[in-house]
């Protein structure tokens, strides 16, 4: 655990005996807050997500966060720089110090492109798509599934490397079923943590006895793929009129007549959002796809990875 925050009047912060100065709110959500710091050493800005903790199991959550952040060294997860527990009773605040991604979430990027009535390139869709996978690919190596990829929930950097963003939904990849009590509780928990209209479709309805695996974000990436295609999710438009997103996930993906993107493409996307989570393939297999799909000058570049 870090150790303990000393909030000054000028607005100084002090995480795991280093300053940084407060510059501005960012954002803020039902129960957290992201605000602009400058490191007082080294002039760099980072991003301080603060996670508001009324109970015990706030804070355990908040910790599992900072735990899932501790497992990763890759270029395409975003790196927790440092982090601290300030306790305010009768609650606390969790405090996890990230790099500031001026550039902002892919989401934001589809929004502009959306508002300027443009489209992203299949060039660009590919190598953006390469790098999520090999962050994804990361997180499932080590056992575990991030459980709410979303547009929002991925960064793009200077140079378009996307980062995996919000671990705090992260679990271990193999989740075995054992009775109803057990499948209401795991399906509560998604309601609660898996975002509604990218959430794989065995997340909707439980089984009393079923094992749960990683395969659940190879659906959510094949609803990231779509949107970067179309510049919003499949079910997104459902979920704003108020539709049932549980019923439309039980059939097959549509894919609009006019698609300006190849067939190969278009294929790829079917074979990742198939409702039988046993039929989908797991992340090497479309991290692979992805670079065979590219032209060959990127293939190079986003095999760094």
């Amino acid at each position: 655990m870090g150790q303990s925050v000393c909030i000054c009047s000028r607005g100084i912060l002090t995480i795991e005996n280093k300053r940084y100065f407060f510059i501005q709110n960012l954002d803020e959500g039902g129960f957290s807050y992201v605000d602009l710091v400058e490191g007082a050493q080294n002039g760099r800005f980072y991003a301080l997500k603060r996670i508001i903790c009324h109970d015990k199991e706030d804070r355990k959550n908040a910790l599992h966060e900072v735990e899932m952040h501790r497992m990763f060294s890759h270029p395409n997860v975003l790196l927790l720089e440092a982090h601290c527990i300030q306790d305010k009773s009768p609650k606390c605040e969790a405090w996890l110090l990230l790099p500031y991604i001026r550039k902002g979430s892919l989401w934001a990027e589809l929004e502009k492109l959306r508002d300027a009535n443009s489209f992203m390139s299949e060039e660009r869709i590919l190598r953006i798509f390469h790098g999520i996978c090999a962050g994804l690919k990361a997180i499932h190596d080590k056992g575990y599934a991030h459980r709410d990829v979303k547009p929002t929930n991925v960064l793009l950097d200077e140079d378009e490397q996307p980062l995996l963003m919000d671990l705090g939904s992260m679990n271990k990849a193999r989740i075995e079923v054992k009775g109803s009590r057990e499948a209401m509780s795991i399906q509560d928990w998604a309601a609660q943590r898996c975002t509604i209209s990218y959430r794989a479709p065995e997340l909707f309805t439980v089984e009393s006895h079923c094992i749960i695996d990683e395969r659940t974000d190879i659906w959510s990436l094949g609803c990231v793929l779509y949107a970067m295609m179309f510049l919003e999710g499949p079910y997104d438009g459902i979920f704003h009129k108020g539709d049932s997103v549980a019923l439309a996930v039980q059939n097959p993906i549509s894919i609009p007549i006019n698609c300006r993107h190849s067939t190969t493409l278009q294929h790829l996307l079917r074979s990742m959002m198939v409702v039988n989570p046993q039929e989908r393939p797991n992340i090497s297999w479309v991290l692979s796809q992805s670079e065979q799909l590219q032209p060959p000058g990127n293939i190079q570049e986003t095999s760094r990875i």
